[in-house]
């Protein structure tokens, strides 16, 4: 019986120091870890962003070490993301400055020749005539201008309302009627009878089909328009479709970009936010645009708007 309790006695003993070798062990390697992360954290704040903490599956501080990791890489890429954005805003504000001062300058010399007498008449007439046509581009380059950066700043502020995206499409195209035939322009406008209830914006949907109407007159050398609206019953379909020269497939990817204008033929006026503000205000009205094109054929842009379920 003693035998039997001595050795119940050492066995015991065995397993304990095996338990404590095991603890000291996990103790050193967690302090070792604790050491890896101090020296990481050290380098992370002195700015190597490329620093991560290399740990084991088994390891007690693993969560911490991939949280830290997770922690990081999220850093770096925000300050990629805002490394990218100022080279964009430096880019927009190299074009912004051309955009300005070269109708700036023009309008300048124009008025400079009025003021000093160097044309008289008729001439002077028409001086002051063109003078007043690129006053009148920079102030809605201005206008369109701060509008865009109030969107892309979130600073918009919108009046939603329940309306029938029907009848205010037919108020709206039914201004641009005139303008279309003055234009020379074939239009066919096909809009359901029965109404159909969006939440809206009503001045921001204005915006979006007279940009897009006013990119077709001024860009697309189209003779025909057509205006068309489906639905089904998760959301209205918007077809503004023309039969212009079309855009090219290089261009296509990025023409919803601010500032961004396609080859010289579609180019000749406008400034590049046309289209921007577009795709803002249909993701403002949790909606989707879309665009596709052949050359020489036409354009079709397709708005996708939810509907009110």
């Amino acid at each position: 019986m003693a035998i039997n309790v001595n050795v119940y006695l050492i066995v015991g003993l065995g397993f304990s120091i095996l338990i404590i070798l095991y603890l000291i062990w996990r103790m050193r390697r967690v302090r070792q870890q604790l050491s890896f992360i101090k020296d990481a954290l050290h380098d992370i704040k002195d700015g190597n962003l490329n620093r991560r903490i290399v740990t084991r599956e088994n390891d007690m501080t693993k969560q911490i070490c991939y949280d830290i990791n997770s922690i990081v890489i999220d850093s770096q890429l925000r300050i990629i993301q805002q490394r990218q954005a100022e080279q964009a805003y430096k880019r927009l504000m190299t074009s912004l400055s051309h955009d300005v001062k070269t109708p700036l300058t023009s309008l300048v010399g124009y008025l400079e020749a009025i003021e000093k007498g160097i044309v008289t008449g008729t001439e002077r007439d028409e001086y002051i005539h063109v003078a007043l046509d690129k006053a009148n581009r920079l102030k809605d380059f201005v206008t369109i201008l701060f509008e865009w950066v109030k969107l892309d700043a979130r600073e918009q502020v919108f009046h939603f309302e329940i309306l029938d995206i029907n009848e205010l499409s037919r108020n709206i195209i039914a201004e641009w009627v005139p303008i279309l035939e003055n234009a020379g322009i074939e239009y066919e406008v096909e809009i359901p009878e029965r109404e159909c209830f969006l939440r809206i914006d009503s001045n921001s949907y204005m915006r979006i089909l007279n940009n897009l109407l006013e990119n077709i007159i001024t860009h697309s050398g189209a003779d025909y328009v057509s205006f068309r609206i489906f639905e089904d019953t998760q959301q209205v379909k918007i077809l503004v479709m023309d039969n212009g020269r079309g855009i090219s497939s290089g261009d296509l990817p990025y023409i919803f970009e601010r500032m961004y204008q396609c080859d010289q033929s579609r180019s000749t006026k406008g400034n590049g936010f046309g289209l921007s503000i577009v795709k803002e205000l249909v993701s403002a009205h949790k909606g989707k645009i879309s665009v596709s094109s052949t050359l020489e054929r036409g354009t079709v842009f397709t708005i996708l708007l939810p509907k009110i379920l």
